[in-house]
């Protein structure tokens, strides 16, 4: 295999110079990233090695890789990764990418509840479920999603990450069989407007499945704290990541569905992202 008289860090210079010049934030962390995908690695440790030289055939793979990222398709499909929390997990056209606002929705939800029964609805990746299985202590961990093709991704995830977690292909609660301690969720929350004005690396690569819902936004979140009541043990938790522009509409409908303790919770960036309620005694 020939070799270019280049070393990894000036690979490295040039990809990010690359990046910069087509808009792309961060562009050194990128190349990193990118550089990560080709040597099929989530470090860039030997990028780094001064020594380092680049064969032709991982040169052409990286200069590939940054050609789609500066076209907009979004990085972790680029790479085929993401992390979340302490995961690593795999990422492709079929779901939803996680995003560090979910993380948020994980830690509030497991100081609810870490033991018992726990469902992910909407798993896309599984990340959610994952994390819910490898952090809390729950005896059952179930991740739901109404693609299957979202759901076969998370399997994936969870058979490489040898973590538990039990996937059920539905619309919603509609496969769960039995009363859960926790119930989670990250689902479309967009009205078809919003949609339509989203970034176009997000609108055009991304699974519209997972981001618009009704006229309001508010259609699956409305449906979740409805048929919750049925589904959330008495005295469990429900937590969903909402629209910040709809927070407060959110709280009001899980309050008129009888849900108590209600409260919205800030993600890392300040805006209004999370609502916790609490199952009381009637349904």
């Amino acid at each position: 295999m020939a070799e270019l008289a280049l070393s990894g860090q000036q690979l490295l210079d040039q990809v990010a110079s690359e990046l910069a010049a087509g808009g792309i934030a961060r562009p050194r962390q990128v190349a990193r990233e990118l550089w990560g995908t080709v040597r099929g690695q989530t470090n860039v440790a030997s990028l780094l090695d001064p020594p380092a030289t680049v064969s032709e055939d991982d040169y052409a793979q990286l200069m590939a890789l940054t050609a789609r990222v500066v076209g907009g398709e979004p990085l972790a499909y680029v790479t085929g990764w993401t992390g979340f929390r302490h995961l690593v997990v795999r990422t492709d056209r079929r779901a939803l990418i996680p995003r560090p606002e979910t993380e948020g929705l994980v830690e509030l939800a497991l100081a609810k509840v870490r033991h018992g029964v726990a469902a992910d609805i909407g798993t896309g990746t599984g990340a959610i479920a994952l994390a819910l299985a490898s952090e809390g202590a729950f005896d059952r961990v179930v991740g739901v999603d109404v693609s299957p093709e979202a759901l076969a991704l998370a399997q994936e995830n969870g058979d490489r990450l040898h973590i538990a977690v039990e996937w059920l292909l539905g619309d919603l609660l509609a496969p769960l069989a039995g009363p859960v301690d926790l119930l989670v969720s990250n689902p479309p929350y967009l009205t078809d407007r919003e949609y339509a004005e989203l970034d176009a690396s997000v609108r055009d690569y991304e699974p519209r499945l997972a981001l618009p819902s009704g006229e309001d936004g508010l259609a699956a979140t409305r449906r979740l704290l409805d048929a919750g009541r049925q589904v959330v043990q008495q005295g469990g938790w429900i937590a969903l990541e909402v629209d910040c522009r709809r927070a407060t509409a959110t709280a009001a409908l899980a309050e008129g569905f009888g849900w108590r303790e209600v409260s919205v919770q800030d993600d890392p960036f300040g805006r209004a992202r999370y609502v916790l309620a609490r199952r009381g005694t009637t349904p």
